[in-house]
C-alpha cells in the first residue's frame, strides 16, 4: 500500500530529506498509508517513522517529532472516490436527464466521507479492512443508509446481492461502540408500513450504538422512463407513517430519553400536519436529511428577529425557495417586514426542471429560477439559499452553479439584479436580508 506524493512544502522536514512530487509515501510507524484516514490518525503519534519510496526506486526513512511534515497530495482523500456499487430502485442519480455535467452521475458510496463530510453510505462497498480500521480508530459517526432491516428486502431495493449481508457490518460497529446515524429511505408499499415497524425495531436495539433513524421519503423526478413504478407519497400515506413513527418515539422517550425516530419534515408537509416543537428533535441530529431543518431554522430567525435591532440596507429585497419551505419563509419575513419596515418578497419556485414532485429549495436550477423570476421586480438584490449551488465535488469547474450548469453570474446578468447567497442559517438569512453583518 502506498500514496504517490503531489507537492512538498519548501523547508519542510520532507523537503529538506530530499522527498519530490512523484515519490511514495509507503507507511508512518510501521503502518501501512493508503488514504487520508491512515494519514491523520498515524501522523498524530509523537516520534514518526516515514517509509518512503523515491522515484528513482530508492527508499528513504525519515524520522521526526514535526507531525507538519510538508507532504501534498493531488486530492484529499489520496486516491479516487468510491464509486457505489448498487442499482437502488429508488436512486435519485438513475432519475437525472441526459446532457448535465459529468460529475452529477457519480454515485459515491466512500466509507471516508461518511466520517469526513457527513455522507451516508450503504456498507456495500466496504471491505474488512476497512470495517476493522473503522473500530481500530474509533471513527464515529458513521452514517449509515439502511433502508430496510429486512436482508432479502434490501437486497431486492438495491440490486446488490450483498446488500442483506452487509447489515451485519452494524451489530459488529455497534458492539465496538461505533456510533451510527441511519436512514430510511421509504417507498409506499415496498419498506414502510410493517416493514418500518421492523426496521426501527432492529437499530433500536442498537442503541446507543445506533443514535438516531431518520425515515425520509422517496425522490421522484419526472425521469424515470424504464425504471421500477414507485408512487409518490400523499397526505393518507404520510400520515400513516408519522403515526408509525410517533408509536416509537414515545415508546423511546420513555425508555431511553429520546425520541431515536424521527420524521424528515417532508412527511409532515405532505400530511398537512404542524411541525413539531424544538424538544422532539433532541438536538437535531439529523439536520443533513431534512429532519426538523425548518424547526431549526425558524428559532434561528426568530431568535435573531427578537434582538436584532440593527437599521435595513435596503428598501426592498426578494427570497426564492421551493415549495415545501416557502410558506414558513413567507411568515418569517411577513415578522421582519413589521419589524422594519421593509418590503420582503418571497416567491416560490416550481420544479419544472425535475418534475413538481420535486419540492426541496436544494434541486432548483437556474432555468427555473430565470423563467419564474424575469419579469418580477425584484428590487435591490435577490437572495438564494446556498444549497441551490453545487460544488459538492469541490472541483473548481462546479463552483458557482446550479443542477443545470447555469453560473450564478449568469443568472444575475440574465435578471439584472444582484444575487447573494446566504448559508442556511436562519439568523444569517435575517441579517442578509437586512444587508447588516
Amino acid at each position: 500500500m502506498s500514496v504517490k506524493i503531489n507537492g512538498v512544502k519548501p523547508m519542510s522536514i520532507c523537503a529538506l530529506k530530499g522527498i519530490t512530487a512523484g515519490d511514495e509515501l509507503l507507511k508512518i510507524n510501521g503502518n501501512d498509508i493508503m488514504d487520508v484516514l491512515d494519514f491523520d490518525f498515524y501522523m498524530t503519534e509523537q516520534n514518526l517513522t516515514l517509509t518512503l519510496k523515491c522515484s528513482d526506486g530508492k527508499y528513504k526513512v525519515i524520522k521526526t517529532e514535526n507531525t507538519n511534515c510538508g507532504l501534498e497530495f493531488e486530492t484529499y482523500l489520496m486516491d479516487k472516490q468510491r464509486h457505489c456499487k448498487n442499482g437502488c430502485i429508488f436512486c435519485f442519480i438513475d432519475q437525472l436527464p441526459k446532457g448535465l455535467r459529468p460529475s452529477l452521475y457519480f454515485k459515491d458510496d466512500d466509507s471516508r466521507l461518511s466520517f469526513l463530510f457527513g455522507n451516508y453510505i450503504t456498507l456495500t462497498n466496504i471491505s474488512d479492512h476497512e470495517v476493522e480500521r473503522i473500530i481500530k480508530m474509533h471513527i464515529s459517526p458513521v452514517n449509515i443508509s439502511v433502508h430496510t432491516m429486512n436482508p432479502d428486502l434490501r437486497v431486492k431495493m438495491m440490486k446488490n446481492k450483498n446488500a442483506g449481508k452487509s447489515l451485519e457490518i452494524i451489530k459488529k460497529f455497534a458492539e465496538a461502540g461505533i456510533q451510527m446515524n441511519t436512514q430510511l429511505v421509504l417507498c409506499p408499499g415496498i419498506n414502510d408500513g410493517d416493514e418500518l415497524r421492523r426496521s426501527i425495531e432492529e437499530l433500536s436495539a442498537f442503541y446507543p450504538a445506533v443514535q438516531s433513524i431518520a425515515a425520509v421519503p422517496v425522490g421522484l423526478t419526472k425521469f424515470r422512463e424504464g425504471l421500477e413504478k414507485i408512487d409518490p407519497y400523499n397526505k393518507e400515506t404520510a400520515s400513516e407513517t408519522i403515526d408509525i413513527i410517533e408509536e416509537y418515539s414515545q415508546k423511546f422517550r420513555k425508555e431511553l430519553g429520546v425520541g431515536l425516530c424521527y420524521p424528515a419534515d417532508e412527511f409532515f408537509i405532505k400530511a398537512e400536519r404542524e411541525l413539531p416543537n424544538d424538544d422532539y428533535y433532541d438536538g437535531y441530529p439529523q439536520l443533513d436529511n431534512g429532519v426538523g431543518i425548518i424547526r431549526s431554522f425558524y428559532n434561528e430567525f426568530t431568535d435573531e428577529l427578537e434582538y436584532c435591532n440593527e437599521k435595513p440596507l435596503y428598501n426592498k429585497v426578494t427570497l426564492a425557495t421551493g415549495s415545501d419551505f416557502y410558506p414558513y419563509l413567507a411568515e418569517l419575513c411577513k415578522m421582519a417586514e413589521d419589524k422594519y419596515n421593509i418590503n420582503i418578497q418571497v416567491k416560490k419556485i416550481i420544479n419544472n426542471f425535475f418534475g413538481e414532485t420535486i419540492t426541496v429549495s436544494g434541486l432548483i436550477t437556474g432555468v427555473d429560477l430565470y423563467e419564474q423570476l424575469k419579469d418580477v421586480d425584484l428590487g435591490e438584490y435577490l437572495l438564494l439559499p446556498n444549497s441551490m449551488i453545487s460544488d459538492y465535488t469541490n472541483h473548481t469547474e462546479n463552483k458557482n452553479k446550479f443542477l443545470d450548469d447555469m453560473t450564478v453570474e449568469e443568472l444575475e446578468e440574465r435578471l439584472n439584479t444582484k444575487i447573494i447567497l446566504t448559508k442556511g442559517d436562519g439568523g444569517q438569512l435575517l441579517r442578509d436580508i437586512l444587508g447588516v453583518k
